[in-house]
């Protein structure tokens, strides 16, 4: 997997040849069409994604790990994972597909389950609707059935609320990225719209029943925190950062609505041209060569649908926050009068 230091590109690449080592693993390649239905997760699973993010995460910088378990009809059972490497690219001797491999030997050496089922990544407020996951996640899905991608946001989970979501592919959108390009006729004839890229699988936590006793201890003896501050009408900077980055998508939205809008005024008058200089060949065929006239390639529309999937994702980040915000005002305003 790509180092958190490399850039976006290199991560598509990367999880590709992941997925191809996944897929000689497990002995057999899929089209992704498998239906998943739920995701149960082992609670370790969980505490080393949040360890992983801990040890290695900065900022908007992601994590990347790959996920192992088992397929049960159109149920995934996640039973252990292990982080990808990060390195740079100074680390040039460091083959990560003879990581993987010699991992999955080790796995398979100490009995554990082994069979490739997707890989997760953390998210920085909820900003992984990307094009390197989207080509990543494919490679994934197309070489292994019931493949998903957890995704974690440590900014949620640290006030409190574990965000962990489990996505996949659409097969709509499945049958799009085999063709390799999203040129607008595809997309229009496929009924895509960023509503439909993703789908979200559900996600249970499972626990032995020891550790759940153990849990019950725990909260027994830890002492009673305070829990006034959830009633603190003050808000934070999580709503506005939410908005400064909704704000972001928005122009990036409107530049490439400009883009596009000035490809089609250009195809327009190119079509114009073109019918002009058929009328004038027509009376002049005789006195020059045939010519054609070259027309302007048509621009890819997948990088719209993906920030529109951030400006929903970030809509519903900040629907979230002012809900709790404003049960908290009318709470406060209720309690007032009534003093009153």
């Amino acid at each position: 997997m790509a180092s958190r230091k490399e850039g976006a590109g290199s991560t598509a690449s990367s999880s590709s040849s992941a997925a191809g080592v996944a897929g000689k693993g497990k002995g057999k390649g899929g089209s992704g069409d498998l239906a998943v239905k739920q995701v149960q997760i082992d609670g370790l699973v969980v505490l080393k994604i949040i360890k992983h993010y801990q040890e290695e995460g900065q900022g908007t910088e992601v994590v990347q790990g790959e996920l192992w378990g088992l397929v049960l009809e159109d149920w995934l059972e996640i039973t252990n994972c292990f982080p990808f490497p990060q390195h740079t690219e100074d680390d040039a001797d460091f083959d990560e597909v003879q990581y993987q491999m010699e991992m999955l030997q080790s796995l398979c050496h100490v009995n554990v389950d082994h069979l490739h089922v997707g890989w997760h990544q953390s998210t920085y407020y909820g900003s992984f609707v990307t094009r390197a996951l989207l080509d990543s996640q494919f490679s994934y899905q197309h070489a292994i059935e019931g493949s998903v991608v957890p995704i974690y946001d440590p900014i949620k989970t640290a006030q409190g609320f574990l965000s962990l979501r489990a996505y996949r592919l659409t097969p709509k959108l499945m049958e799009v990225c085999k063709e390799k390009d999203f040129p607008p006729e595809a997309l229009k004839k496929a009924n895509i719209t960023f509503e439909h890229m993703f789908e979200e699988v559900p996600i249970v936590i499972k626990n032995s029943h020891l550790i759940n006793v153990l849990m019950w201890e725990l909260e027994k003896k830890s002492a009673v925190a305070d829990k006034h501050e959830l009633l603190s009408l003050a808000s934070s900077n999580h709503l506005g950062k939410n908005l400064q980055l909704l704000m972001d998508r928005v122009d990036d939205m409107s530049q490439d609505t400009v883009k596009y809008n000035t490809y089609m005024r250009n195809t327009s008058k190119q079509q114009q041209q073109k019918h002009q200089y058929r009328q004038q060949e027509n009376m002049q065929r005789q006195r020059r060569p045939v010519q054609t006239l070259q027309t302007a390639a048509a621009p890819a529309r997948m990088d719209s649908l993906l920030i529109a999937g951030h400006i929903n994702t970030y809509c519903q980040n900040v629907k979230e926050f002012t809900a709790q915000n404003l049960g908290k005002f009318f709470m406060a305003q209720a309690l007032q009068e009534y003093n009153n």
